[in-house]
């Protein structure tokens, strides 16, 4: 077999520039992910130095990043104590919708777009990023803090939405009959609450038939589930994120803490290359006329998104520092924004651009107002709660 000589040097100068960005990023203390996505922009089409050879390899591995940053996720909880914690957040997952859904329509709205342009702003601006979020609270050592259930719950029941969301406008976008659009949701939301029943019931019998004393075959045998289940997923219109979380929520005790120490320099090594990849979607001679809309729009959004974080982690009974945290942490869009982008970017000529300039303001703005929110006083922490 030939070796494919471009690819393997664009990859090894991708990881080696990646090295150094991380390195950089880690004696400065903050999150390396905007220097990803920065390098994404430099390298991609349009950049400084583009990188076509790699291109294929990078859009595999980014979604590999997203399922293994969900799975590791998941493998942080048990299925009872983050089923009582969705419980409780039903009423922060309505305050997200009409927070963040309302300033893309009414944008829309503005802009003049039609009725499937005006749904799917509204869904760019509603959604987070499961998948930096995970990476920045991970990053920020922030997977212990009293704030964090609340922040997966928002995002589960997010992706929740995205399974009903997504058919739905796959359906209105290449213009299908109402009926079509009904069924597609109705088989993702019952295949979504299928998969969560199973898990919370029965993923301690899940946990044995993967456990094994051999660190190669334990990692082996939970990729390869991952992997199978988020496919399954992804058939059926609902998303590879929910599927992963909810494989990786089945596996408790040993197991998890085993499965999380050999999943790890994979997740390390693939959500790196899912920021690349947002970055590289990213033309500079595309980003920069739009970007004072985008900035306004990136500004509402902000705002309203630290507004759900605070609703939700109060609910929690965090202090006011850990909501800040909790606030600043949901600022992120990505990988969900840029699937509606391919749905129906085609219809709408503005839209793509837009949405696509508005996803990296916020995924390079994000980490930063999080890592700002991290340093605020202790003497926030003295609220109403105690």
């Amino acid at each position: 077999m030939r070796t494919p000589v471009t690819l393997l040097l664009e990859l090894g100068l991708i990881l080696t520039a990646l090295s150094v960005l991380g390195t950089v990023a880690r004696r400065l203390t903050f999150s390396p992910v905007p220097l990803y996505l920065l390098a994404g922009l430099a390298l991609g089409e349009g950049g400084i130095a583009p990188v076509p050879a790699a291109g294929e390899f990078v859009e595999t591995g980014a979604a590999m990043g997203v399922v293994l940053l969900l799975l590791t996720l998941g493998l942080q909880f048990t299925p009872t104590e983050f089923t009582v914690s969705l419980r409780r957040h039903v009423p922060s997952a309505l305050v997200d919708l009409v927070l963040n859904a309302v300033p893309g329509a009414v944008a829309g709205w503005l802009l003049g777009l039609d009725g499937v342009g005006v749904l799917a702003l509204a869904g760019a601006t509603y959604v987070s990023s499961s998948g930096m979020v995970a990476r920045l609270l991970a990053d920020l050592r922030r997977l212990g803090n009293r704030e964090t259930p609340a922040i997966l719950s928002v995002l589960v029941m997010e992706d929740f939405a995205m399974a009903a969301y997504l058919p739905l406008l796959a359906v209105l976008a290449a213009g299908g009959p109402w009926w079509q659009a009904l069924l597609g949701v109705m088989a993702a939301v019952g295949a979504v609450v299928a998969a969560f029943t199973a898990s919370y019931r029965w993923g301690h019998h899940l946990g044995r038939l993967l456990s094994h004393p051999d660190a190669e075959q334990l990692m082996l045998r939970v990729l390869g589930l991952t992997l199978i289940v988020s496919a399954l997923a992804e058939l059926i219109h609902a998303t590879a994120a929910v599927a992963a979380f909810l494989v990786g929520l089945s596996l408790t005790g040993d197991t998890a803490d085993r499965a999380r120490a050999v999943l790890s320099p994979l997740r390390d090594l693939f959500s790196a290359i899912f920021f690349l990849a947002i970055g590289l979607s990213v033309r500079p001679d595309e980003l920069v006329p739009l970007l004072p809309a985008a900035l306004a729009l990136a500004a509402v959004t902000a705002a309203t998104k630290v507004l759900t974080g605070r609703y939700a982690a109060a609910r929690d009974r965090v202090g006011r520092r850990g909501q800040w945290r909790a606030g600043t942490a949901l600022i992120v869009r990505g990988e969900f924004s840029i699937v509606i982008i391919g749905l129906v970017g085609t219809l709408n000529g503005e839209l793509a651009p837009l949405v696509t300039a508005y996803v990296f303001v916020l995924a390079v703005a994000g980490p930063l107002l999080a890592r700002l929110a991290g340093a605020l006083p202790r003497s926030l922490e003295k609220s109403r709660y105690g």
